[in-house]
């Protein structure tokens, strides 16, 4: 098997990438789904429900993952990636469950709006509303980490920024998985890497940005976290591959953040 895991790991990047170019956003979301429910599976003895997370008149369900062995106080809250037009908390809930394994932690995903349905603010609002409504069921913020992948990882960006601007409570850090933090794409690696690329074709790229925009300004702060700041936010931790088209927004927000003396 070890011979043909090569092979095998190039057939399905190829066949992702066709499959990513072709679809409609409502394509992308049942095969997801699908390909999450047969291919991922959370560690034995994993609970998981369906929670409500309630802040004002926002209210946003939420699946709450906590794992066998729960020995901490911390709470992961966790934004999925999709290019703000697919994914969901089942999709990813596999890989949260198990950090929150290893954590010892709980974890929790909510559920936001996806475009093109839905386009900004409402997933932003709909993140706040979950960070607010965490914290309403007794949660304190020096307990939550906020992480999230490309386009999660761009809402929970976002959010840190506003926290610290409006100066409210941070969480104890923020972590993201190649986060999408410049919807202006002026990065080089976003052409640079266009074949090495394993999963998204750039032009869908643009294409999820847009319907997400729905004509707001792509270098908005608050829709680009490259261009926000990050004077007293938490500690931040990136992480990105070399060969992704994104890899520039992650050194740019790194390099955006360490001139902010925040990192």
């Amino acid at each position: 098997m070890s011979l043909l895991r090569p092979v095998l790991n190039t057939y399905l990047r190829l066949t992702e990438r066709r499959h990513m170019a072709r679809s409609t956003p409502q394509g992308l979301r049942v095969s997801f789904e699908r390909k999450a429910r047969l291919l991922f599976h959370a560690p034995r003895g994993t609970q998981q429900q369906w929670i409500r997370l309630q802040a004002g008149q926002r209210l946003v369900h939420a699946l709450d993952i906590v794992p066998r062995v729960h020995s901490s106080d911390i709470v992961i809250l966790y934004i999925h990636g999709g290019g703000f037009v697919f994914g969901s908390p089942r999709t990813h809930a596999a890989m949260v469950a198990q950090l929150a394994r290893r954590l010892g932690a709980r974890a929790v995903l909510p559920k936001y709006r996806l475009a093109p349905e839905a386009p900004y603010p409402a997933a932003a609002e709909d993140v706040r509303a979950a960070w607010k409504g965490l914290r309403a069921t007794g949660v304190p913020a020096y307990n939550i980490f906020i992480g999230g992948d490309s386009a999660g990882g761009a809402l929970a960006l976002g959010l840190m920024s506003e926290l610290a601007r409006e100066g409210d409570a941070m969480p104890a850090g923020v972590f993201c998985f190649s986060p999408l933090a410049d919807l202006t794409y002026s990065g080089k690696s976003f052409a640079a890497n266009a074949q090495r690329e394993a999963i998204l074709p750039p032009e869908r790229a643009g294409e999820m940005t847009r319907h997400y925009l729905a004509g707001h300004a792509a270098d908005d702060p608050k829709v680009s976290p490259l261009f926000a700041d990050f004077i007293g936010a938490a500690p931040l931790w990136l992480t990105v591959g070399d060969s992704e088209i994104l890899c520039d927004d992650a050194r740019g927000i790194a390099q955006r953040v360490r001139d902010q003396g925040e990192m």
